[in-house]
């Protein structure tokens, strides 16, 4: 047949197409030969000479796939079927897995950045539909360290230009609650330990929202708030058999790791609940302290608008009520209010009450001591020569101007007078 060529052991012409599982290759009709096995489907003219044409050559060169990356994309996959996602937040964090990877400075990346990357682009699929996921629980799974996680998400949110929505802090907390080892009897969790799910959760929402109004939630962690929340209402929930039981052991039995910062939360909660307790009459006669003050967490939680109104004062509002108040009084003094003052002189004093705190953030309220730099030490001993520019500071009067031109002018017809020989 020409135009076929030959084969190559036995030199004949006669070769002959023959489709062999949906693959047409071309084989001697003498000899048997297959001439074309493992030729690849290619626009390079070698394929019709017969010439066997390399994988690098092909059309697959630019469907070419690192073992880096393949590995990448099995992590990815593997990690949504732990997750248990669905399908399309499997394709779709595929898919941001492939973007970053088109990067170079991904490509070249260390091993330990390139690990983070799978998580990273499953917690922005999560994000991006709304899925309670953490931060924490993918580091965790990954055994990731939280730093290079948080800024290796941060940059792979810029190098895409994607919009990562904020996790909504209710579903965060139902999730993050479910995880809790409390909700069923075992040999580790005593009766008395095992609490309702649901009230459980309730509770744990109301302090939530309460830790946020409060100001406790803003540019923090979640993760510890909820911690300290969900500790003070599996307590309040009965609290005769819970107070002797430490956050740590709460954790251990919840079999939950415990935030480090979750016990500067908690100190933080108990302040703000004591303060709203003080403004209740019939809690103002129990002094309450931070340990007896949980057994009413559920009432000041039912009455939280109205107690945090009156147990905090709006910090920015004080200050523009004071700006206005310090107007009036420039503005208003006159005859009259020498007189209120002068009656109210004769009136017997009366204790005024204690102000409101103010509803600002924890880091405005005892904002961190700054280094103060250590002054240079000064080596000045009086000795110095002191130029013309700083003695003319000095001078004062006119007087003193003309003596020190005179003295100037005296000074420069001595040095100019030659010396004697």
């Amino acid at each position: 047949m020409p135009g076929r060529g030959r084969c190559p052991d036995c030199g004949s012409a006669e070769l002959v197409e023959d489709s062999h599982y949906s693959q047409n290759q071309l084989v001697c009709s003498d000899c048997g030969c297959v001439v074309t096995e493992g030729v690849l489907t290619t626009t390079f003219s070698d394929e019709g000479n017969l010439r066997e044409v390399t994988y690098s050559r092909s059309t697959g060169e630019n469907e070419q796939v690192s073992r880096s990356q393949q590995r990448g994309l099995r992590r990815v996959r593997d990690l949504c079927r732990v997750l248990q996602l669905p399908p399309t937040f499997e394709d779709t964090a595929i898919a941001y897995y492939q973007q970053a990877y088109q990067h170079a400075g991904i490509r070249t990346a260390r091993l330990q950045k390139k690990e983070v990357l799978v998580g990273c682009c499953v917690l922005i699929t999560c994000r991006q539909r709304n899925w309670p996921l953490t931060m924490g629980t993918i580091c965790t799974l990954l055994y990731a360290d939280l730093d290079v996680f948080s800024g290796t998400y941060m940059q792979i949110v810029k190098l895409l230009g994607l919009d990562v929505p904020s996790l909504c802090l209710v579903d965060l907390v139902k999730t993050y609650c479910s995880s809790f080892k409390l909700f069923e009897a075992s040999p580790s969790v005593p009766a008395k330990y095992v609490e309702d799910k649901e009230k459980m959760l309730s509770r744990t929402l109301q302090l939530v929202e309460l830790a946020d109004e409060t100001w406790l939630v803003t540019g923090r962690h979640p993760l510890p708030v909820i911690t300290a929340a969900t500790f003070l209402a599996w307590q309040s929930l009965r609290p005769s058999d819970r107070l002797s039981c430490s956050l740590a052991r709460f954790c251990k039995l919840a079999n939950v790791d415990l935030p480090y910062p979750a016990s500067s939360r908690l100190q933080e909660l108990l302040a703000v609940l004591l303060q709203m307790a003080e403004q209740l009459a019939w809690l103002q006669v129990l002094k309450l302290d931070k340990r007896s003050v949980v057994k009413h967490i559920g009432d000041l939680l039912q009455h939280r608008h109205m107690l945090v109104r009156k147990a905090f004062r709006d910090g920015t509002a004080e200050m523009d009520s004071g700006e206005k108040e310090l107007q009036g009084q420039g503005q208003g003094q006159g005859p009259e209010e020498e007189d209120v003052g002068s009656s109210s002189l004769e009136l017997p004093a009366v204790k005024r009450p204690a102000s409101p705190a103010l509803l600002l953030p924890p880091c405005m309220l005892k904002p961190p001591k700054r280094v103060c730099p250590t002054p240079p030490v000064s080596t000045v001993t009086g000795d110095e020569d002191i130029s013309d520019s700083e003695i003319e500071q000095y001078l004062r009067t006119p007087q003193e101007v003309r003596d020190f031109q005179k003295a100037q002018a005296a000074r420069q017809a001595a040095q100019s007078v030659p010396n004697p020989p």
